[in-house]
């Protein structure tokens, strides 16, 4: 299987009215959405998707109607709070035929690095022949997948590759030299390091704005490819000032936001907003609108 490459959308995941259930039908439609716009991959039901608010089975059904829906790879999230829990995710998303599996470390405990680079062992042990894991390092969210950790595991060659979230300059430089090494797919978490890391040896980048607005992620990944300084740079600032207007607010729910604003549907936020943050989203949404 072809590795990942370029532009892969961090997919949010539209939910109901009542907010506790995904919306199969939304989501399918902002699939042929991100796939029309001609982006790399799309990495489902990972954090910017708040695959916690989701039951197993809703997770289950999501990964294979997506699957079989989307004209580009999907790299389905499988994270849990368990072994056990991340391998069932895992097989189920297999069987739908992800074209791999992005696995962050258990979350809500912290967990040392050695129980980390166990668990990462034991899941892969587990897998067999499944598809192809990607380590997920987003230390926001979970304990962090130390760089020694990560080079030692990606050493195995029992891994696909990385994403790494944490947003170090430092570490995606080691990441970078390692991978000279021991070859493995290494994709950006941080849209604001990715033009950088991008035009330095970065194979792509797993991005929740892209969700919102792929057109320009893609438009300066082709500026990147082709060595247009002038170009990067200025798509590079219109990148950054998505990312500083949607610092005030929980990434999916500036993202949906955005979308709304395009004719897509969302549904509403996980937690309910103050009265002063709905007031700075609608903000947002008339900004977004001239903005695009």
């Amino acid at each position: 299987m072809k590795p990942l490459a370029g532009v892969i959308v961090a997919a949010l995941t539209p939910h109901g009215k009542r907010g506790d259930e995904p919306d199969i039908g939304a989501t399918l439609e902002l699939i042929d959405f991100l796939c029309a716009a001609g982006v790399g991959g799309i990495a489902l039901l990972g954090s910017t998707g708040e695959f916690v608010n989701l039951n197993f089975d809703d997770r289950v059904r999501l990964g294979y109607l997506a699957v079989k829906r989307s004209r580009v790879p999907v790299l389905a999230g499988v994270s849990h709070a368990t072994l056990d829990g991340a391998l069932a995710l895992g097989r189920e998303a297999s069987a739908a035929g992800a074209a791999g599996l992005l696995l962050a470390p258990p979350f809500f405990f912290r967990y040392r690095p050695p129980e980390v680079g166990e668990f990462y062992l034991r899941f892969q042990a587990g897998m067999g022949h499944g598809a192809p894991v990607y380590l997920y390092n987003i230390p926001a969210f979970t304990s962090e997948i130390a760089l020694e950790t990560a080079t030692q595991l990606l050493s195995t060659g029992r891994f696909a590759g990385i994403k790494d979230s944490g947003g170090s300059w430092d570490n995606f430089l080691a990441l970078s030299h390692h991978k000279q090494e021991h070859p493995f797919t290494l994709l950006v978490g941080q849209d604001g390091i990715f033009a950088r890391a991008r035009a330095a040896s970065a194979d792509g980048v797993v991005s929740g704005v892209a969700c919102a607005a792929p057109e320009l992620l893609l438009e300066l990944d082709r500026a990147i490819a082709r060595h247009d300084e002038a170009e990067t740079a200025r798509l590079d600032v219109r990148l950054h000032e998505f990312l500083a207007r949607m610092e005030c607010f929980p990434t999916p729910v500036a993202i949906k936001a955005a979308l709304e604003t395009r004719g897509i549907k969302t549904g509403p936020p996980a937690v309910p907003l103050a009265r002063e943050t709905q007031a700075a989203l609608n903000d947002f949404q008339e900004w977004f609108r001239g903005w695009l």
